[in-house]
């Protein structure tokens, strides 16, 4: 297969910015060391999937300095400096990881005006394309706030030319409007997929409005999908269920986005190749049916 013509899911265009990427793209979470902390057990190998995803036709990478931390930039910045002309990195502040390995947040304007000069340096850039800001919340999602303080320092860091857009993640339909009081908000990240469906309204609203919806956690994140329909579709179709699952979501509406992560060189083909499924409408009915079956989140 010449990976190179791979379609990737069609186009999307990030409204009011000159970005515009295929729907699949890479997350670089994993090529990071176990718990996303220190370097990952073979170099070689996550150089080498950074490399072939981009030769595949893949522009939109997803990536944090507090992957690592600093790990992950490093590895991009060692695989594909210089970056081709058409690749949209995309980068998120909010966290830290202190030597415990836990997960802290970072959101005073000196940690955020930090972790913008890390990125920065890590990755290579004079100036980063977009950054998101990744509000903490709780352990099972977002949690509404005011992230006008936050906002309000990546709008300044805007203004300065290190960062042309912003982009927010794990929040709520509040938390956008205020921020969108504030300065243009060019994608949204949250957790999303098969099961868990809690922002419908949202990717609809987001879709009107041109900003892209960027599920994490599409393949369920450290609990992976489980659904014998999931199971029977795949096999109906001739996929693994997780190529379906990401079908399901390119299906679901033209401004999501993809970033599956992976530090394997075959599962990468498998979920770039994931694009080029088709489902009938009859299957999406029965895959839409799952969430149903999966007790609401408590927030």
């Amino acid at each position: 297969m010449d990976s190179k013509s791979q379609d990737l899911g069609g186009r999307f265009s990030f409204s009011g910015t000159p970005f515009t990427v295929k729907r699949v793209g890479y997350g670089a979470m994993q090529l990071a060391g176990p718990g996303v902390y220190g370097p990952p057990r073979d170099v070689d190998a996550a150089l080498s999937v950074l490399r072939e995803a981009v030769t595949a036709g893949v522009n939109h990478i997803d990536t944090s300095d507090f992957y690592g931390p600093h790990v992950t930039n490093e590895i991009i910045r060692r695989a594909l400096h210089p970056y081709p002309k058409d690749l949209l990195i995309v980068t998120k502040l909010g966290a830290r990881r202190p030597a415990d390995k836990s997960w802290q947040r970072a959101d005073s304007a000196e940690e955020l005006t930090q972790g913008v000069h890390d990125n920065l340096r890590n990755l290579g850039l004079e100036a980063l394309d977009i950054v998101n800001y990744r509000a903490m919340g709780s352990v099972h999602g977002p949690a509404e706030g005011s992230l006008a303080e936050q906002v309000g320092v990546l709008a300044k860091l805007q203004k300065q030319g290190l960062i042309r857009h912003v982009g927010l993640s794990n929040v709520t339909a509040t938390q956008l409007a205020e921020a969108q009081a504030i300065t243009p908000i060019v994608c949204v990240q949250n957790n999303y997929n098969l099961a868990h469906r809690e922002d419908e309204a949202l990717i609809d609203d987001l879709a009107r409005q041109g900003i892209a919806y960027v599920p994490f956690f599409p393949l369920g994140g450290f609990s992976p999908l489980q659904s014998s329909t999931l199971s029977s579709v795949a096999e109906r179709v001739g996929a693994t269920a997780m190529q379906v699952a990401l079908s399901w979501l390119l299906h679901r509406s033209p401004n999501i986005l993809l970033i599956p992560g992976t530090s394997s060189l075959a599962h990468l083909r498998e979920n770039l190749s994931a694009a080029r499924l088709a489902l009938a409408p009859q299957i999406l009915a029965e895959l839409n049916g799952i969430a149903a079956s999966v007790a609401p989140t408590k927030h």
